[in-house]
């Protein structure tokens, strides 16, 4: 992970915190290797919203999208639907320098 410093400042008082930003060889490390299986459910933490559950789909534009550090997921809303019928408009599309943290979920 690549760390970069920030400053906040609450109540005039500054802060450091360190940020850890994921590459692509991480992210792609984690989906080969650490998901048991292509069907299981993922955690993906960001900088700057909320944890998304779901599962990360190869698509035809699966290498494009990877080259420019973006991921396809479908939220755990949508799976039983994906599922059926593998429609890839059921995912989203994800800024992988925006993830912070990916945990499988238990």
């Amino acid at each position: 992970m690549v760390a970069t410093n920030t400053c906040i400042l609450r109540r005039r008082r500054i802060f450091n915190t360190k940020l850890f930003v994921m590459t692509i060889e991480q992210i792609e490390k984690f989906i080969n290797g650490n998901t048991p299986g292509p069907q299981d459910s993922v955690k993906i933490f960001f900088k700057t919203r909320g944890t998304v559950e779901g599962i990360f789909i190869q698509t035809p534009d699966y290498i494009e999208l990877k080259r420019k550090n973006f991921w396809r997921i479908v939220s755990l809303k949508n799976m039983e639907d994906y599922k059926q019928s593998k429609n890839s408009g059921l995912s989203r599309i994800f800024n992988g320098a925006e993830f912070t943290k990916l945990s499988l979920k238990p």
